[in-house]
């Protein structure tokens, strides 16, 4: 299984890496800096994130509306005007649709932000930024955290900007909470490898955007490169999408990053050996890509590193293209993971082309 103990500096370090609400000038102060407290973290997150967002614009809908008018505005609903007697008043109700910021979103993050600044243990210049953020929420409805349904909000080009800041608000409400073990945290049972295999995914790009963008981080999609003279039905081909891409020259290298709680498949008679279907993958998404057919693309498998005695440690070419499989071992200090993870760099310079 892998170890859910994580050493609560690196859940910070990786939560800043993984939230694109912190802005990228930021990440560095954040990773130096020292949080007494996993709400300090979030908090400071959420304080940057909600301050962009307030200068993008905060997210807004049409949401129904009903109320007592004196003139008509959208629908009138008779029944109601009847049950209420509004005529006598010289009043209508009526219901319409209004363009406003009291969306569900936006009542999550003031709860949560609300919430911190009562009950979370968070120090007062966090506290008292996190105040400043409540103005422009105003007229955003305030609602009890335990309320939210965390699965019912849905995401779109207009509002793509609030999911992490949304989970990040998940977080502090369903409680990643530090445990009373000295540099360490336990993530709460709630906690599904799902979840962390995303935020994993996110923070392993989030790393080469900031720190190596000469090697044009991304998560493009590769093509099927099938020969045109005899394709038939290619709709039907699945959507082919690498979690990080590295290029350096003429070289690229594919990163799949994988969060299993067991990062090898065991045979019957006792051999491990790396998941297959794993491995057909990257193959895939390296043969593909390289339209050259020169080896200049590599694929490299990256688990997140369990206590199994046996863990991934493949390097080979196959029909010319560098396949690997490796570990990071997200226990360690985080000058370890750095350099874990400029290894993975110098894999790249090191492929063969």
């Amino acid at each position: 299984m892998i170890d859910r103990s994580i050493a609560i500096s690196n859940v910070y370090v990786m939560l800043a890496y993984a939230c694109r609400a912190i802005r990228s000038e930021g990440r560095d102060r954040i990773e130096a800096e020292r949080f007494d407290h996993l709400h300090d973290l979030l908090a400071e997150i959420l304080v940057r994130g909600v301050g962009t967002q307030v200068k993008r614009g905060l997210h807004r809908d049409y949401l129904d509306r009903r109320d007592e008018l004196a003139t008509v505005r959208g629908r009138i609903n008779t029944s109601r005007t009847v049950a209420t007697r509004s005529t006598t008043r010289g009043r209508l109700v009526c219901e319409f649709d209004e363009y406003e910021a009291d969306t569900p979103h936006n009542r999550a993050l003031k709860s949560v932000i609300v919430l911190l600044i009562r009950h979370g243990d968070v120090d007062a210049q966090r506290k008292a930024a996190l105040r400043r953020l409540l103005p422009y929420l105003d007229a955003v409805t305030l609602v009890a955290p335990t309320s939210i349904r965390w699965d019912a909000l849905t995401y779109h080009r207009s509002n793509a900007t609030y999911r992490l800041l949304l989970g990040v608000c998940e977080l502090v409400v369903r409680g990643l909470l530090p445990t009373e073990d000295s540099g360490s945290t336990q993530l709460a049972s709630w906690v599904s490898d799902e979840q962390m295999s995303r935020l994993y995914e996110r923070f392993l790009r989030e790393y080469y955007v900031f720190h190596h963008p000469e090697l044009s981080p991304a998560a493009p999609g590769v093509p099927w490169d099938y020969d045109d003279t005899t394709a038939h039905g290619v709709e039907q081909l699945p959507a082919m999408r690498t979690d990080v891409t590295l290029r350096s020259g003429q070289r690229s290298l594919i990163i799949d990053a994988k969060y299993y709680a067991q990062t090898m498949q065991v045979s019957p008679w006792g051999k491990s050996t790396v998941h297959s279907a794993n491995i057909y993958q990257v193959l895939a998404y390296a043969k593909n890509a390289d339209i050259r057919r020169d080896g200049s693309v590599s694929g490299l498998l990256l688990y997140a590193r369990t206590d199994a005695p046996v863990q991934p440690d493949l390097d080979v070419v196959i029909q010319g293209n560098r396949i690997g499989a490796r570990t990071l071992d997200l226990n360690q200090p985080w000058e370890i993971i750095r350099a874990q993870l400029e290894d993975v760099v110098t894999w790249l310079e090191d492929s063969p082309h």
